[in-house]
């Protein structure tokens, strides 16, 4: 992978990576754990997962309606009520190019990344480990999908560093989130420097400089925030394992009724 894109193959990555892909153009990236098989397990918001999708109780009636991937039958795999999903690589980039997230680069090198989302400072924990977090995470969800502090990047992110933000409130880990809120930021600090520096190009060094700042503060690998918990403590942490546990009986019921029938 070079400076200016992390760009690759798809003979390139391996089970355990952090892969990510644009959408509209660019305008942002979906990021998800590449399992193996040519499967991807990413986190979604639940409003946009189409109702044919597979969850652990609709892949045990015969009624209910197939995967629309042509390859993988159980493409689009989920559990109720939860926003992680196994879809096949080709149904996880629709058509985009495939890009592998970059993990343990040096100060200097995130600096020089003009995008955020692409790469932290942290270090990975083994492939085993990610691929046991992201498998885990599919059989018992990551929590409510919020696009600021807790989006498909931050699941990416925890699956292969097992780091949570002891703050729920602010920025998650995201580095796209950041971005987002860093660049305007930047511009808005920077703005009283144009009554002191009569070039434009000063203003904009400044500007630019401000932004870079902005997204190596709240980066993972930097953060004095953040700790490690362990997959299976996930929930508590987050504060979600009651809704949890609300579900796992729903979803316990349905199954013991579609099997009764």
């Amino acid at each position: 992978m070079g400076l200016l894109t992390n760009r690759v193959e798809r003979n390139e990555i391996k089970p355990g990576d952090h892969i990510y892909t644009y959408r509209a153009v660019f305008a942002y990236s979906h990021h998800g754990i590449f399992v193996g098989g040519s499967k991807v397990v990413h986190f979604r918001p639940e409003r946009n997962l189409d109702s044919s999708i597979y969850t652990s109780s609709n892949l045990l009636d015969p009624t209910f309606p197939r995967s629309t991937c042509p390859t993988f039958p159980d493409c689009g795999f989920r559990q109720p009520n939860s926003g992680v999903v196994l879809s096949c690589l080709d149904c996880f980039l629709r058509n985009g190019s495939l890009y592998c997230f970059e993990y343990g680069v040096t100060p200097s090198v995130f600096l020089a990344k003009v995008r955020g989302g692409t790469c932290t400072t942290a270090a990975s924990d083994p492939l085993e480990t990610v691929i046991h977090q992201a498998m885990y995470l599919l059989q018992n969800g990551f929590g409510n999908y919020d696009i600021f502090e807790n989006n498909c990047e931050d699941f990416a992110l925890y699956c292969k560093t097992g780091l949570l933000i002891l703050d729920n409130l602010g920025i998650g880990r995201s580095g796209q989130a950041s971005s987002m809120i860093g660049a305007p930021l930047a511009a808005l600090l920077s703005s009283p420097l144009k009554l002191l520096m009569p070039s434009p190009i000063g203003v904009a060094t400044v500007t630019a400089g401000m932004y870079c700042m902005t997204r190596y503060a709240t980066d993972i690998g930097i953060r004095t925030d953040v700790i490690k918990v362990a997959v299976e403590d996930l929930a508590v942490n987050l504060g979600w394992a009651g809704r949890h546990d609300e579900a796992a009986e729903e979803n316990e019921a349905s199954n013991r009724q579609v099997v009764a029938l």
